[in-house]
């Protein structure tokens, strides 16, 4: 038995004010049966901590449906929703099950292919490129400092899926700042203003509307070969999208491909800043960068979580569920299980074999998984070409947010390379 009553494990401030709570999950995975939850103004759930229970639960979508929402509400959050007339009232294809979910997976499936994708490489290696150009000119007698969570880490995803999804280059600031208000929510440092929460919910929802339906209409009158136009244009079972699918698409593409890409990145760069030594192997031996990013990927784990929601009575593995349950499936956790990963709390860029679960398993297994691997092989490529050491430059900051996790602020002080 634990006393665990998962405010911790699912409150936006406490990941805020002390981090991703490894101790409790370390806890919880002892445990045969699921561990009932009911924090304080939050409903009642069980977490999903162990990764063989993730697995089997996210392999069959019609008994535990993502339907009813992927993220457990605060009571606050959900009032702010029941008004929202918004962002709320967008469709978008990871809050939906099958079938529907596999007919609009359908839409863009085509074009994050790995053959597909080598399309945007010269984008992603430029913009890689360009952002160590810039730290390189900035070094001063070989030594240069940086806040990379925003000047490299944000702006790097943002560029990349900036152009694929024709947002204009004088745009890309105003887009930064509203994924930021959107998934920063209830980090006071990065949540929207107005006169109450509700507001400027609604507010943020009509700014990425008009955003993004200015694109659409161009696409559609004016279709190219980018993702932009393959959304704009898309059809299911032959009928046009929705405008309010279309919108869905587009904000689910960017916000759920730029966060996660940006704090595995920052968290990443942590992580190799904190153990010298893996920095210096991958230095060694570019070839291990594909799994460098795999174990980042595991190490960071920047979607933390996705609810699921019991389809009908059932039991799991002997222990008797309820139709309206809510199970939160961990997968930050399900990384560091002990009984999958050898020594699952030392970084380490050559583990292998390393079966994480950072991009998800099964019917809502990531979309976007080429993209986010392909963008980060390619910074990584670049930094140790030129970057020679990296180190903390002060205290790295946590987002406020428990469903997508990472850094708002990290100082890194770097040093050049003789080649650079």
């Amino acid at each position: 038995m634990t006393d665990i009553d998962g405010f911790d494990l699912i409150a936006p401030k406490a990941y805020g004010a002390h981090g991703v709570p490894h101790d409790d999950w370390r806890e919880l995975r002892k445990l045969e049966r699921l561990h009932p939850c009911k924090p304080e103004g939050f409903d009642a759930f069980y977490p999903v901590v162990r990764h063989d229970q993730i697995c089997e639960i996210s392999k069959q979508p019609e008994r535990f449906l993502n339907g009813f929402g992927i993220v457990l509400e605060s009571t606050t959050q959900k009032e702010i929703i029941q008004a929202d007339q918004g962002i709320g009232q967008m469709r978008v294809i990871i809050g939906m099950d099958p079938p529907e979910h596999r007919d609009y997976r359908k839409v863009a499936a085509s074009w994050f292919t790995p053959r597909a994708i080598n399309r945007v490489a010269p984008i992603v290696e430029e913009s890689a490129r360009t952002l160590v150009d810039t730290l390189v000119q900035r070094a001063r007698g070989g030594e240069g400092e940086c806040e990379f969570a925003n000047e490299v880490a944000a702006a790097h995803p943002l560029r990349v899926l900036s152009a694929i999804l024709g947002v204009p280059t004088e745009k890309e600031p105003q887009l930064l700042r509203l994924t930021n208000e959107l998934f920063g929510s209830d980090d006071p440092d990065l949540q929207r203003e107005g006169e109450d929460r509700s507001q400027a919910v609604q507010a943020l929802a009509m700014e990425f509307f008009q955003l993004f339906s200015g694109i659409i209409e161009d696409r559609r009158a004016n279709p190219t070969d980018d993702l932009a136009s393959l959304l704009a244009n898309g059809k299911v079972n032959g009928e046009p999208l929705g405008i309010m699918e279309t919108l869905g698409y587009y904000l689910i593409t960017f916000t759920a491909g730029h966060d996660t890409t940006k704090n595995a990145l920052a968290g990443g760069i942590r992580a190799l800043a904190e153990h010298p030594a893996e920095y210096e192997k991958l230095k060694s031996n570019p070839d291990l960068v594909p799994s460098a990013v795999e174990e980042i990927v595991r190490w960071t784990s920047p979607v933390n979580y996705m609810k699921r929601v019991v389809a009908e009575d059932l039991e799991f593995r002997g222990q008797k569920l309820r139709k309206g349950d809510n199970l939160v499936l961990f997968y930050a956790s399900a990384n560091r299980d002990e009984s999958v990963f050898e020594d699952p709390y030392s970084f380490r860029i050559d583990r292998d074999p390393n079966p994480h679960l950072g991009f998800g398993i099964g019917e809502h297994f990531c979309l976007g998984t080429h993209l986010a691997r392909q963008s980060q092989r390619a910074l990584l490529r670049e930094l140790i070409g030129r970057i020679d050491t990296l180190e903390l430059a002060g205290d790295p900051v946590q987002i406020a947010s428990s469903f997508v996790v990472g850094l708002k602020r990290l100082p890194i002080r770097y040093r050049l390379s003789e080649v650079a």
